[in-house]
Protein backbone atom coordinates (compact mmCIF):
# COMPACT_ATOMS: atom_id res chain seq x y z
CA UNK A 1 0.00 0.00 0.00
CA UNK A 2 1.12 3.52 -0.83
CA UNK A 3 -0.22 6.67 0.77
CA UNK A 4 0.53 10.30 0.15
CA UNK A 5 -0.27 13.84 1.21
CA UNK A 6 -1.91 15.44 -1.82
CA UNK A 7 -2.77 19.08 -1.18
CA UNK A 8 -2.98 18.35 2.56
CA UNK A 9 -5.42 15.48 2.01
CA UNK A 10 -4.67 11.80 2.67
CA UNK A 11 -4.80 9.66 -0.47
CA UNK A 12 -4.13 6.06 -1.45
CA UNK A 13 -1.79 5.92 -4.44
CA UNK A 14 -2.38 3.41 -7.25
CA UNK A 15 -0.80 3.03 -10.68
CA UNK A 16 -3.90 4.52 -12.31
CA UNK A 17 -4.49 7.40 -9.89
CA UNK A 18 -5.27 8.28 -6.29
CA UNK A 19 -8.18 7.65 -3.94
CA UNK A 20 -9.25 10.41 -1.54
CA UNK A 21 -9.50 8.55 1.77
CA UNK A 22 -12.05 10.75 3.51
CA UNK A 23 -14.46 10.60 0.57
CA UNK A 24 -13.98 6.91 -0.16
CA UNK A 25 -14.49 5.99 3.51
CA UNK A 26 -17.58 8.23 3.87
CA UNK A 27 -15.82 10.22 6.57
CA UNK A 28 -14.68 7.23 8.62
CA UNK A 29 -11.11 8.47 8.25
CA UNK A 30 -10.07 12.11 8.29
CA UNK A 31 -8.57 13.90 5.33
CA UNK A 32 -5.65 14.89 7.61
CA UNK A 33 -2.56 12.88 6.55
CA UNK A 34 -1.19 12.97 10.10
CA UNK A 35 -4.30 11.74 11.90
CA UNK A 36 -4.28 8.32 10.21
CA UNK A 37 -1.25 7.04 12.15
CA UNK A 38 -3.18 6.89 15.42
CA UNK A 39 -5.57 4.46 13.67
CA UNK A 40 -3.05 2.77 11.40
CA UNK A 41 -4.12 -0.87 11.94
CA UNK A 42 -7.79 0.02 11.39
CA UNK A 43 -6.91 2.10 8.33
CA UNK A 44 -4.79 -0.60 6.66
CA UNK A 45 -7.57 -3.13 7.19
CA UNK A 46 -10.07 -0.77 5.51
CA UNK A 47 -7.66 -0.10 2.62
CA UNK A 48 -7.84 -3.81 1.72
CA UNK A 49 -11.65 -3.80 1.43
CA UNK A 50 -13.47 -3.72 -1.94
CA UNK A 51 -14.85 -0.27 -1.07
CA UNK A 52 -11.34 1.13 -0.88
CA UNK A 53 -9.88 -0.85 -3.78
CA UNK A 54 -12.72 0.02 -6.15
CA UNK A 55 -13.13 3.67 -5.14
CA UNK A 56 -13.05 6.40 -7.76
CA UNK A 57 -9.56 7.48 -8.85
CA UNK A 58 -8.30 10.96 -9.60
CA UNK A 59 -5.07 11.90 -11.42
CA UNK A 60 -1.95 12.17 -9.27
CA UNK A 61 -0.83 15.80 -9.52
CA UNK A 62 2.72 15.34 -8.33
CA UNK A 63 3.41 19.06 -7.87
CA UNK A 64 0.77 19.10 -5.08
CA UNK A 65 2.46 16.39 -2.99
CA UNK A 66 3.54 17.37 0.51
CA UNK A 67 5.43 15.56 3.23
CA UNK A 68 3.66 12.18 3.79
CA UNK A 69 3.93 12.75 7.56
CA UNK A 70 3.47 16.51 7.95
CA UNK A 71 3.37 16.94 11.75
CA UNK A 72 5.22 14.16 13.62
CA UNK A 73 5.51 14.50 17.36
CA UNK A 74 9.09 13.24 17.38
CA UNK A 75 11.78 13.09 14.70
CA UNK A 76 14.78 10.89 15.47
CA UNK A 77 17.91 10.55 13.38
CA UNK A 78 20.87 8.20 13.49
CA UNK A 79 24.37 9.24 12.45
CA UNK A 80 27.42 7.18 11.51
CA UNK A 81 25.35 4.22 10.38
CA UNK A 82 27.18 3.16 7.19
CA UNK A 83 30.77 1.91 7.36
CA UNK A 84 31.87 3.95 4.33
CA UNK A 85 30.44 7.16 5.79
CA UNK A 86 32.14 6.43 9.11
CA UNK A 87 35.43 5.98 7.24
CA UNK A 88 35.10 9.22 5.27
CA UNK A 89 34.33 11.02 8.54
CA UNK A 90 37.52 9.67 10.12
CA UNK A 91 35.66 8.26 13.11
CA UNK A 92 35.28 4.89 14.85
CA UNK A 93 32.21 2.70 14.47
CA UNK A 94 29.89 3.48 17.41
CA UNK A 95 28.93 0.69 19.80
CA UNK A 96 25.45 2.23 20.07
CA UNK A 97 23.47 4.21 17.47
CA UNK A 98 24.58 7.86 17.39
CA UNK A 99 21.18 9.48 17.94
CA UNK A 100 20.12 13.10 17.52
CA UNK A 101 16.85 14.86 16.75
CA UNK A 102 15.55 17.00 13.93
CA UNK A 103 12.82 19.49 14.77
CA UNK A 104 9.46 18.98 13.01
CA UNK A 105 9.48 22.56 11.68
CA UNK A 106 12.30 21.49 9.34
CA UNK A 107 9.99 19.19 7.33
CA UNK A 108 9.35 19.91 3.65
CA UNK A 109 7.68 18.20 0.73
CA UNK A 110 9.28 16.16 -2.04
CA UNK A 111 9.32 19.00 -4.59
CA UNK A 112 9.58 22.04 -2.31
CA UNK A 113 12.22 24.70 -2.86
CA UNK A 114 14.72 24.72 0.01
CA UNK A 115 16.37 27.98 1.06
CA UNK A 116 20.06 27.78 1.93
CA UNK A 117 21.04 29.89 4.96
CA UNK A 118 24.77 29.77 4.13
CA UNK A 119 27.40 28.41 1.75
CA UNK A 120 28.01 25.35 3.99
CA UNK A 121 24.85 23.26 3.51
CA UNK A 122 25.51 19.55 2.87
CA UNK A 123 23.36 16.70 1.55
CA UNK A 124 22.57 13.34 3.22
CA UNK A 125 20.08 11.00 1.53
CA UNK A 126 18.35 8.67 4.01
CA UNK A 127 15.72 5.99 4.33
CA UNK A 128 13.05 7.25 6.74
CA UNK A 129 10.97 4.81 8.80
CA UNK A 130 7.53 5.94 9.99
CA UNK A 131 6.13 4.49 13.20
CA UNK A 132 2.63 3.02 12.92
CA UNK A 133 2.08 1.64 16.43
CA UNK A 134 3.39 2.80 19.80
CA UNK A 135 6.73 1.15 20.46
CA UNK A 136 8.24 1.01 23.94
CA UNK A 137 10.89 -1.54 24.93
CA UNK A 138 10.35 -3.41 21.68
CA UNK A 139 12.65 -6.31 20.75
CA UNK A 140 14.37 -6.09 17.38
CA UNK A 141 12.60 -9.21 16.13
CA UNK A 142 9.24 -7.46 16.73
CA UNK A 143 10.22 -4.01 15.50
CA UNK A 144 8.92 -4.18 11.94
CA UNK A 145 5.40 -4.77 13.28
CA UNK A 146 5.56 -1.20 14.62
CA UNK A 147 6.53 0.37 11.28
CA UNK A 148 3.78 1.94 9.18
CA UNK A 149 6.01 2.40 6.16
CA UNK A 150 9.12 3.80 4.57
CA UNK A 151 9.81 6.98 2.64
CA UNK A 152 12.71 8.96 1.20
CA UNK A 153 14.35 11.73 3.22
CA UNK A 154 17.15 14.26 3.10
CA UNK A 155 18.99 15.18 6.29
CA UNK A 156 20.26 18.55 5.09
CA UNK A 157 23.02 19.86 7.33
CA UNK A 158 24.50 23.32 7.84
CA UNK A 159 27.99 22.20 8.81
CA UNK A 160 29.18 25.37 10.54
CA UNK A 161 26.27 25.38 13.01
CA UNK A 162 26.33 21.58 13.36
CA UNK A 163 30.00 21.36 14.28
CA UNK A 164 30.61 24.61 16.15
CA UNK A 165 32.01 24.06 19.66
CA UNK A 166 32.56 23.46 22.38
CA UNK A 167 29.84 20.80 21.87
CA UNK A 168 28.39 19.95 18.42
CA UNK A 169 24.90 21.32 17.67
CA UNK A 170 23.50 18.51 15.51
CA UNK A 171 19.83 19.28 16.17
CA UNK A 172 20.18 22.97 15.28
CA UNK A 173 22.49 22.47 12.31
CA UNK A 174 20.04 20.00 10.77
CA UNK A 175 16.78 21.80 11.52
CA UNK A 176 16.67 24.97 9.44
CA UNK A 177 13.33 25.36 7.63
CA UNK A 178 13.15 22.90 4.74
CA UNK A 179 16.08 20.81 5.95
CA UNK A 180 14.00 17.60 6.14
CA UNK A 181 12.27 17.03 2.80
CA UNK A 182 10.46 13.68 2.68
CA UNK A 183 8.28 11.76 0.24
CA UNK A 184 7.04 11.43 -2.36
CA UNK A 185 4.92 8.61 -0.87
CA UNK A 186 4.83 6.31 2.14
CA UNK A 187 5.18 2.61 1.24
CA UNK A 188 4.18 -0.17 3.63
CA UNK A 189 6.87 -2.80 4.42
CA UNK A 190 4.94 -5.63 2.75
CA UNK A 191 5.42 -3.93 -0.64
CA UNK A 192 9.16 -4.70 -0.65
CA UNK A 193 10.89 -7.97 -1.48
CA UNK A 194 13.35 -7.06 1.30
CA UNK A 195 12.73 -3.79 3.21
CA UNK A 196 16.22 -4.13 4.73
CA UNK A 197 18.07 -3.86 1.41
CA UNK A 198 17.03 -0.99 -0.85
CA UNK A 199 19.09 0.99 -3.33
CA UNK A 200 19.42 4.67 -2.37
CA UNK A 201 21.26 7.58 -3.90
CA UNK A 202 21.55 11.30 -4.36
CA UNK A 203 22.57 13.63 -7.20
CA UNK A 204 23.39 17.34 -7.28
CA UNK A 205 22.53 18.96 -10.62
CA UNK A 206 22.67 15.58 -12.34
CA UNK A 207 25.96 14.40 -10.82
CA UNK A 208 25.54 11.32 -8.62
CA UNK A 209 27.21 11.97 -5.27
CA UNK A 210 25.81 9.09 -3.16
CA UNK A 211 25.08 5.54 -4.31
CA UNK A 212 24.57 2.70 -1.84
CA UNK A 213 22.17 0.16 -0.34
CA UNK A 214 20.36 0.22 3.00
CA UNK A 215 21.59 -3.34 3.59
CA UNK A 216 24.96 -1.79 4.46
CA UNK A 217 23.65 -0.13 7.62
CA UNK A 218 25.61 -0.80 10.82
CA UNK A 219 22.34 -0.78 12.78
CA UNK A 220 19.41 -1.95 10.60
CA UNK A 221 15.97 -0.40 10.97
CA UNK A 222 14.71 -3.02 13.44
CA UNK A 223 17.77 -2.60 15.64
CA UNK A 224 17.38 1.17 15.63
CA UNK A 225 13.76 0.90 16.75
CA UNK A 226 14.72 -1.53 19.50
CA UNK A 227 17.51 0.72 20.79
CA UNK A 228 15.44 3.92 20.61
CA UNK A 229 12.36 2.37 22.21
CA UNK A 230 14.47 1.01 25.06
CA UNK A 231 14.82 4.62 26.22
CA UNK A 232 11.66 6.44 25.13
CA UNK A 233 8.34 5.47 23.59
CA UNK A 234 8.06 5.89 19.83
CA UNK A 235 4.63 7.26 18.92
CA UNK A 236 2.45 6.69 15.85
CA UNK A 237 3.57 9.05 13.12
CA UNK A 238 7.08 9.56 14.50
CA UNK A 239 9.93 9.61 11.99
CA UNK A 240 13.28 7.85 12.18
CA UNK A 241 15.96 9.08 9.75
CA UNK A 242 18.14 5.98 9.57
CA UNK A 243 21.53 7.34 8.46
CA UNK A 244 23.39 8.27 5.29
CA UNK A 245 26.05 6.46 3.23
CA UNK A 246 29.36 7.90 2.00
CA UNK A 247 29.55 10.76 -0.46
CA UNK A 248 28.65 13.84 1.59
CA UNK A 249 30.12 17.14 0.47
CA UNK A 250 31.94 17.97 3.68
CA UNK A 251 34.09 14.84 3.41
CA UNK A 252 35.27 15.60 -0.15
CA UNK A 253 38.61 17.07 -1.10
CA UNK A 254 38.01 19.84 -1.89
CA UNK A 255 34.82 20.16 0.12
CA UNK A 256 31.66 20.79 -1.86
CA UNK A 257 28.41 22.29 -0.60
CA UNK A 258 25.03 23.07 -2.12
CA UNK A 259 24.52 26.29 -4.06
CA UNK A 260 21.49 28.35 -5.09
CA UNK A 261 20.08 27.31 -8.46
CA UNK A 262 21.05 23.64 -8.10
CA UNK A 263 18.63 20.72 -7.92
CA UNK A 264 18.99 18.07 -5.22
CA UNK A 265 17.67 14.72 -6.46
CA UNK A 266 17.31 11.93 -3.85
CA UNK A 267 15.90 8.46 -4.50
CA UNK A 268 15.24 5.04 -2.98
CA UNK A 269 14.38 1.98 -5.03
CA UNK A 270 10.66 1.06 -4.99
CA UNK A 271 9.69 4.26 -3.15
CA UNK A 272 10.42 7.17 -5.45
CA UNK A 273 12.41 10.38 -5.54
CA UNK A 274 12.65 13.88 -4.14
CA UNK A 275 13.55 16.78 -6.42
CA UNK A 276 14.25 19.91 -4.40
CA UNK A 277 15.30 23.16 -6.02
CA UNK A 278 17.75 25.23 -3.96
CA UNK A 279 17.59 28.98 -3.43
CA UNK A 280 19.51 31.58 -1.44
CA UNK A 281 17.76 32.23 1.85
CA UNK A 282 18.28 34.85 4.57
CA UNK A 283 21.91 34.79 5.67
CA UNK A 284 23.23 33.48 2.36
CA UNK A 285 25.62 35.90 0.59
CA UNK A 286 23.61 35.50 -2.65
CA UNK A 287 20.27 36.35 -1.04
CA UNK A 288 18.47 39.41 -2.46
CA UNK A 289 19.65 42.51 -0.61
CA UNK A 290 22.62 40.72 0.99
Amino acid sequence: MRTANLGNRLVLVHEDGVVDVERASDGRFSSDPQAVFDRWAEFTAWARTPAAREAERSPLEEHRLGAPVPRPRQVFAVGLNYADHIAESGLDTPAEPAVFTKYPTSLAGPYDTVELPSTMVDWEVELVAVIGARAHRVAAEDAWRHVAGLTVGQDLSERRVQLQGPAPQFALGKSFPGFSPTGPVLVTPDEFADPDDLVLGCAVDGETVQDSRTGRMVFPVAEQIARLSAVCPLLPGDLVFTGTPAGVGGARDPRRFLAPGEELHSWIDSIGALRNQLAAGPGHPDAPGA
